[in-house]
């Protein structure tokens, strides 16, 4: 379940001071910091690889999803959620970004029940808009639960 990784602990609102998008990713990457999950260098990594690659997290409108290689950095899979109240560029102002996935994995299988999920949520043009207009982590936490509920039921009707 995705609120077994994004939950009150992993799911933060920014303080309302301002923040560049490496802040940001920085400021995402924390609970998993804090908890061990992953270590300083993933952030960095994450980081270089926009640097590189360019905006490619940007995975919707106002969303992104920061991720890199786990190059030894990452304990254990992991997801965290960072929501600004301003539009942050990601880059450029091509790429506005309001709310910060940031995903560890640990290998490249072990994150994708996560991934699956997580489209799940992200597919809902309603889900997304709630995201994006949420003012409290209570907000963020409930589109998350009831995606998980939505994803639970479904699962139950394919099994009959």
């Amino acid at each position: 379940m995705l609120s077994n990784l994004l939950n009150e602990k992993t799911v933060r609102i920014a303080d309302g001071k301002k923040l560049d998008w490496k802040t940001s990713i920085k400021e995402a990457s924390k609970p998993l910091l804090e908890d061990g999950t992953i270590l300083n260098g993933y952030v960095s990594s994450m980081i270089d690889v926009v640097k590189k690659e360019g905006p490619y997290i940007n995975i919707g409108p106002g969303i992104a999803l920061a991720h890199a290689q786990p190059n030894g950095f990452v304990n254990r899979v992991g997801m965290a959620l960072l929501k600004t109240k301003d539009s942050i560029a990601l880059t450029s102002k091509d790429h506005m970004i309001n709310v910060w996935f940031v995903l560890a994995a640990v290998d490249s299988n072990s994150h994708l029940e996560s991934i699956k999920e997580l489209t799940k949520l992200l597919t809902d043009p309603n889900n997304v808009e709630k995201l994006l207009s949420a003012n409290s982590v209570c907000d963020l936490l409930n589109v998350i639960k009831n995606v998980d509920l939505n994803f639970a039921v479904k699962r139950k009707e394919d099994k009959k």
